[in-house]
Protein backbone atom coordinates (compact mmCIF):
# COMPACT_ATOMS: atom_id res chain seq x y z
CA UNK A 1 0.00 0.00 0.00
CA UNK A 2 2.45 2.40 1.04
CA UNK A 3 4.44 1.44 -2.03
CA UNK A 4 1.84 2.48 -4.02
CA UNK A 5 1.21 5.49 -2.60
CA UNK A 6 4.46 6.03 -3.66
CA UNK A 7 4.10 5.28 -7.09
CA UNK A 8 0.94 7.19 -7.56
CA UNK A 9 2.98 10.43 -5.63
CA UNK A 10 5.44 10.28 -8.02
CA UNK A 11 3.32 10.05 -11.11
CA UNK A 12 1.80 13.06 -9.96
CA UNK A 13 4.85 15.20 -8.86
CA UNK A 14 4.95 18.77 -10.53
CA UNK A 15 8.04 19.18 -9.02
CA UNK A 16 10.96 19.25 -11.84
CA UNK A 17 14.06 18.32 -10.03
CA UNK A 18 13.04 14.93 -8.69
CA UNK A 19 12.56 11.46 -10.15
CA UNK A 20 10.78 9.96 -6.96
CA UNK A 21 7.97 11.46 -4.89
CA UNK A 22 10.17 13.78 -3.25
CA UNK A 23 8.72 17.45 -3.92
CA UNK A 24 11.93 18.88 -3.01
CA UNK A 25 15.61 19.22 -3.95
CA UNK A 26 17.24 16.08 -2.62
CA UNK A 27 21.04 16.28 -2.20
CA UNK A 28 20.85 12.52 -3.53
CA UNK A 29 19.16 13.70 -6.75
CA UNK A 30 21.66 16.37 -7.46
CA UNK A 31 24.78 14.10 -7.00
CA UNK A 32 23.59 11.51 -8.81
CA UNK A 33 23.11 13.97 -11.74
CA UNK A 34 26.47 15.26 -11.23
CA UNK A 35 28.49 12.20 -11.09
CA UNK A 36 26.40 9.31 -12.51
CA UNK A 37 25.93 7.02 -9.43
CA UNK A 38 24.88 6.99 -6.13
CA UNK A 39 27.57 9.37 -3.75
CA UNK A 40 28.41 9.04 -0.23
CA UNK A 41 29.83 11.77 2.30
CA UNK A 42 32.75 10.61 4.60
CA UNK A 43 32.65 12.89 7.76
CA UNK A 44 36.07 13.42 9.50
CA UNK A 45 37.28 15.31 12.48
CA UNK A 46 40.35 17.10 11.65
CA UNK A 47 40.75 18.46 14.95
CA UNK A 48 40.09 21.95 14.59
CA UNK A 49 38.32 24.38 17.52
CA UNK A 50 35.50 27.13 17.10
CA UNK A 51 35.86 30.98 18.00
CA UNK A 52 32.72 30.07 20.54
CA UNK A 53 34.98 27.40 22.32
CA UNK A 54 38.45 28.27 22.59
CA UNK A 55 37.95 31.62 24.52
CA UNK A 56 38.58 33.99 21.09
CA UNK A 57 34.70 34.68 20.75
CA UNK A 58 33.81 33.11 23.65
CA UNK A 59 33.77 29.82 25.89
CA UNK A 60 31.69 26.61 25.27
CA UNK A 61 30.84 26.46 22.11
CA UNK A 62 26.82 26.75 21.01
CA UNK A 63 23.99 25.33 23.96
CA UNK A 64 23.23 22.06 22.33
CA UNK A 65 26.85 21.15 21.10
CA UNK A 66 27.88 18.27 23.23
CA UNK A 67 31.25 18.13 24.67
CA UNK A 68 32.08 21.89 22.35
CA UNK A 69 30.99 19.82 19.94
CA UNK A 70 27.83 18.92 17.59
CA UNK A 71 29.31 15.47 17.40
CA UNK A 72 30.55 13.82 14.13
CA UNK A 73 31.21 9.99 15.31
CA UNK A 74 34.88 10.45 14.46
CA UNK A 75 37.61 10.66 16.95
CA UNK A 76 40.36 13.26 16.06
CA UNK A 77 43.01 11.47 18.09
CA UNK A 78 43.32 9.24 14.80
CA UNK A 79 44.16 10.57 11.56
CA UNK A 80 42.22 11.85 8.47
CA UNK A 81 42.95 8.75 6.68
CA UNK A 82 42.09 5.84 9.10
CA UNK A 83 38.76 8.15 9.86
CA UNK A 84 37.94 7.58 6.03
CA UNK A 85 38.98 4.40 5.39
CA UNK A 86 37.07 3.24 9.07
CA UNK A 87 33.57 4.63 7.03
CA UNK A 88 34.25 3.83 3.82
CA UNK A 89 34.48 0.30 4.83
CA UNK A 90 30.87 0.97 6.31
CA UNK A 91 29.97 2.60 3.73
CA UNK A 92 31.34 0.01 0.87
CA UNK A 93 28.71 -2.55 2.25
CA UNK A 94 25.70 -0.48 2.22
CA UNK A 95 26.02 1.29 -1.63
CA UNK A 96 29.06 -0.56 -3.46
CA UNK A 97 30.54 1.57 -6.20
CA UNK A 98 29.45 4.47 -4.38
CA UNK A 99 31.47 8.07 -4.94
CA UNK A 100 33.44 9.27 -2.09
CA UNK A 101 32.93 13.16 -0.80
CA UNK A 102 35.12 13.90 2.47
CA UNK A 103 33.56 15.91 4.75
CA UNK A 104 35.45 17.74 7.30
CA UNK A 105 32.54 18.48 9.78
CA UNK A 106 33.52 18.73 13.01
CA UNK A 107 33.80 22.25 14.38
CA UNK A 108 35.15 25.05 12.30
CA UNK A 109 37.46 24.15 9.53
CA UNK A 110 38.62 27.02 8.41
CA UNK A 111 39.44 28.47 11.66
CA UNK A 112 43.22 28.01 12.18
CA UNK A 113 46.56 28.85 10.36
CA UNK A 114 45.54 29.02 6.38
CA UNK A 115 49.08 26.80 6.10
CA UNK A 116 47.30 23.92 8.33
CA UNK A 117 43.75 24.38 6.19
CA UNK A 118 45.92 23.78 2.60
CA UNK A 119 47.79 20.85 4.00
CA UNK A 120 43.96 19.18 6.00
CA UNK A 121 42.16 19.76 2.52
CA UNK A 122 44.93 18.55 0.12
CA UNK A 123 45.32 15.29 2.43
CA UNK A 124 41.27 15.09 2.18
CA UNK A 125 41.35 15.58 -1.57
CA UNK A 126 44.50 12.84 -1.91
CA UNK A 127 42.36 9.86 0.17
CA UNK A 128 41.66 7.05 -1.96
CA UNK A 129 38.08 7.64 -4.70
CA UNK A 130 37.72 11.19 -3.06
CA UNK A 131 35.81 13.17 -5.79
CA UNK A 132 35.38 16.24 -4.36
CA UNK A 133 35.60 18.02 -0.74
CA UNK A 134 32.40 19.40 2.04
CA UNK A 135 34.02 21.40 4.46
CA UNK A 136 32.07 22.75 7.35
CA UNK A 137 32.72 26.12 8.88
CA UNK A 138 31.42 29.19 10.07
CA UNK A 139 31.17 32.92 7.91
CA UNK A 140 33.34 34.61 10.78
CA UNK A 141 36.52 32.43 10.36
CA UNK A 142 36.78 33.06 6.25
CA UNK A 143 40.25 35.26 6.06
CA UNK A 144 40.79 36.47 2.63
CA UNK A 145 44.01 34.59 1.88
CA UNK A 146 41.73 31.00 2.84
CA UNK A 147 39.03 32.61 0.32
CA UNK A 148 41.58 32.30 -2.36
CA UNK A 149 42.73 29.24 -1.40
CA UNK A 150 39.08 27.46 -1.46
CA UNK A 151 38.50 30.03 -4.60
CA UNK A 152 41.13 28.07 -7.13
CA UNK A 153 40.81 24.49 -5.40
CA UNK A 154 37.45 25.05 -6.73
CA UNK A 155 38.45 24.86 -9.95
CA UNK A 156 40.04 21.37 -9.48
CA UNK A 157 37.44 19.79 -8.01
CA UNK A 158 33.65 19.68 -6.78
CA UNK A 159 34.02 21.87 -3.48
CA UNK A 160 30.90 22.92 -0.97
CA UNK A 161 31.36 24.95 1.56
CA UNK A 162 29.17 24.77 4.92
CA UNK A 163 28.00 27.51 6.83
CA UNK A 164 26.29 27.22 9.98
CA UNK A 165 24.21 30.44 10.00
CA UNK A 166 21.05 28.49 12.13
CA UNK A 167 19.15 31.79 12.43
CA UNK A 168 18.75 35.16 10.80
CA UNK A 169 18.00 36.86 14.20
CA UNK A 170 20.38 38.34 16.11
CA UNK A 171 18.42 37.86 19.36
CA UNK A 172 18.49 34.43 19.56
CA UNK A 173 21.79 33.74 18.17
CA UNK A 174 23.06 35.15 21.58
CA UNK A 175 21.04 33.20 23.41
CA UNK A 176 22.04 30.29 22.04
CA UNK A 177 25.81 31.51 22.32
CA UNK A 178 26.22 31.26 18.38
CA UNK A 179 28.80 34.42 18.72
CA UNK A 180 28.13 36.44 15.40
CA UNK A 181 25.97 38.38 13.63
CA UNK A 182 23.66 38.25 10.44
CA UNK A 183 25.91 40.69 9.05
CA UNK A 184 28.74 38.93 9.92
CA UNK A 185 27.13 35.56 8.26
CA UNK A 186 26.54 38.00 5.18
CA UNK A 187 29.71 39.45 5.15
CA UNK A 188 31.46 35.67 4.99
CA UNK A 189 28.38 34.83 2.57
CA UNK A 190 29.47 38.00 0.58
CA UNK A 191 33.61 36.60 0.05
CA UNK A 192 33.02 33.05 -0.67
CA UNK A 193 30.17 34.40 -3.35
CA UNK A 194 32.69 36.84 -4.81
CA UNK A 195 35.63 34.66 -4.73
CA UNK A 196 35.44 34.21 -8.64
CA UNK A 197 35.46 30.41 -8.40
CA UNK A 198 33.22 27.46 -8.57
CA UNK A 199 32.41 27.31 -4.61
CA UNK A 200 28.80 25.49 -3.96
CA UNK A 201 27.67 27.51 -0.34
CA UNK A 202 25.45 25.58 1.49
CA UNK A 203 23.52 27.21 4.80
CA UNK A 204 22.79 25.48 8.07
CA UNK A 205 19.31 26.22 9.75
CA UNK A 206 17.92 24.88 12.70
CA UNK A 207 14.30 24.74 13.88
CA UNK A 208 13.12 25.26 17.49
CA UNK A 209 15.68 27.16 18.74
CA UNK A 210 14.71 28.71 21.93
CA UNK A 211 12.65 31.80 21.75
CA UNK A 212 11.72 31.19 17.85
CA UNK A 213 8.20 31.00 16.94
CA UNK A 214 6.74 29.78 13.39
CA UNK A 215 7.09 33.25 12.08
CA UNK A 216 10.94 33.41 13.05
CA UNK A 217 12.21 30.33 11.85
CA UNK A 218 10.06 31.22 8.14
CA UNK A 219 11.54 34.86 8.03
CA UNK A 220 15.10 32.94 8.46
CA UNK A 221 14.51 30.98 5.60
CA UNK A 222 13.36 33.64 3.76
CA UNK A 223 16.23 35.51 3.69
CA UNK A 224 18.40 32.85 3.30
CA UNK A 225 16.19 32.12 -0.18
CA UNK A 226 17.13 35.47 -1.24
CA UNK A 227 20.78 34.55 -1.12
CA UNK A 228 20.54 31.84 -3.88
CA UNK A 229 22.84 29.61 -2.06
CA UNK A 230 23.34 26.31 -3.74
CA UNK A 231 22.36 24.27 -1.05
CA UNK A 232 20.29 24.31 2.07
CA UNK A 233 20.49 21.93 5.19
CA UNK A 234 17.21 22.34 7.51
CA UNK A 235 17.94 20.59 11.08
CA UNK A 236 16.22 19.65 13.97
CA UNK A 237 17.62 21.60 17.27
CA UNK A 238 18.01 18.53 19.76
CA UNK A 239 19.18 18.31 23.41
CA UNK A 240 21.73 16.59 24.06
CA UNK A 241 23.53 15.56 27.09
CA UNK A 242 25.71 17.66 28.80
CA UNK A 243 24.93 20.64 26.90
CA UNK A 244 23.70 23.90 28.12
CA UNK A 245 20.48 23.88 26.61
CA UNK A 246 20.18 20.39 28.53
CA UNK A 247 19.84 22.12 31.66
CA UNK A 248 17.52 24.67 30.10
CA UNK A 249 15.22 21.80 29.44
CA UNK A 250 15.56 19.98 32.10
CA UNK A 251 14.35 23.48 33.90
CA UNK A 252 11.71 23.72 31.97
CA UNK A 253 12.81 27.10 30.21
CA UNK A 254 12.86 25.08 27.04
CA UNK A 255 10.54 22.95 25.12
CA UNK A 256 11.42 21.07 21.76
CA UNK A 257 8.86 21.55 18.81
CA UNK A 258 6.76 18.37 18.10
CA UNK A 259 6.59 16.04 15.17
CA UNK A 260 3.89 18.13 13.73
CA UNK A 261 5.01 21.31 14.32
CA UNK A 262 8.52 20.20 12.70
CA UNK A 263 6.88 18.93 9.39
CA UNK A 264 4.66 22.08 9.14
CA UNK A 265 7.10 24.23 9.74
CA UNK A 266 9.78 22.33 7.01
CA UNK A 267 6.70 22.20 4.37
CA UNK A 268 6.38 25.86 4.94
CA UNK A 269 9.94 26.48 4.31
CA UNK A 270 10.65 24.48 1.76
CA UNK A 271 7.82 26.57 -0.40
CA UNK A 272 9.86 29.66 -0.46
CA UNK A 273 13.35 28.16 -0.84
CA UNK A 274 14.43 28.72 -4.69
CA UNK A 275 13.42 25.14 -6.75
CA UNK A 276 17.14 25.06 -7.90
CA UNK A 277 18.83 24.76 -4.15
CA UNK A 278 19.44 21.92 -3.22
CA UNK A 279 17.88 20.35 -0.06
CA UNK A 280 21.11 18.92 1.67
CA UNK A 281 19.57 17.90 4.58
CA UNK A 282 15.70 17.78 6.67
CA UNK A 283 16.12 16.32 9.82
CA UNK A 284 18.90 14.41 11.99
CA UNK A 285 18.67 11.67 14.42
CA UNK A 286 20.69 12.61 17.47
CA UNK A 287 23.33 9.93 18.71
CA UNK A 288 21.01 7.64 20.91
CA UNK A 289 23.19 7.26 23.44
CA UNK A 290 23.39 11.15 23.73
CA UNK A 291 19.72 12.15 22.75
CA UNK A 292 17.29 13.81 25.80
CA UNK A 293 14.47 14.98 23.76
CA UNK A 294 12.85 15.04 21.40
CA UNK A 295 13.15 11.63 21.24
CA UNK A 296 10.50 11.36 18.00
CA UNK A 297 13.20 12.56 16.30
CA UNK A 298 15.12 8.79 16.47
CA UNK A 299 12.70 8.24 13.47
CA UNK A 300 14.12 9.56 10.92
CA UNK A 301 12.58 7.62 8.12
CA UNK A 302 8.75 8.71 9.77
CA UNK A 303 9.66 12.25 9.72
CA UNK A 304 10.83 12.28 5.85
CA UNK A 305 7.56 10.30 5.32
CA UNK A 306 5.66 12.88 6.97
CA UNK A 307 7.01 16.03 5.29
CA UNK A 308 6.53 13.85 1.59
CA UNK A 309 2.76 13.47 2.79
CA UNK A 310 2.51 16.64 3.49
CA UNK A 311 3.61 18.42 0.43
CA UNK A 312 1.55 15.99 -1.38
CA UNK A 313 -1.33 16.90 0.63
CA UNK A 314 -1.28 20.28 0.39
CA UNK A 315 -0.51 20.08 -2.95
CA UNK A 316 2.87 22.10 -2.38
CA UNK A 317 6.53 22.07 -3.77
CA UNK A 318 9.75 23.29 -2.94
CA UNK A 319 9.95 27.23 -4.42
CA UNK A 320 5.84 27.21 -5.08
CA UNK A 321 6.06 30.10 -3.73
CA UNK A 322 9.35 31.74 -3.74
CA UNK A 323 9.83 34.96 -4.36
CA UNK A 324 13.07 36.03 -6.14
CA UNK A 325 13.56 39.31 -4.44
CA UNK A 326 17.29 39.67 -3.18
CA UNK A 327 18.37 41.14 0.23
Amino acid sequence: MVKNMKSNQASRNPFKNSDSNKRYYTFDYFMKNRFGVKCAKIPIDAGFTCPNIDGSKGIGGCIYCSGGSAGTGTDCLRSISEQYNNVCEIMDHKWAGAVRIPYLQAHTNTYGNIDRIIKVCEEALSLPGAAGLHIATRADCLSSETVEYLAGLSKRTYLCVELGLQTAHDSTAEKINRCHSFDDFLQGYGMLRNSGGDINICVHLIDGLPGENDEMMIETAQKVAQLQPEQIKIHLLHVLRETALEKMYINGEYTPLTQNEYVDIVCRQLEILPEDTVIGRLTGDGVKNELVAPLWSQKKVCVLNDIDKTLYERNTWQGKLYNNTTI
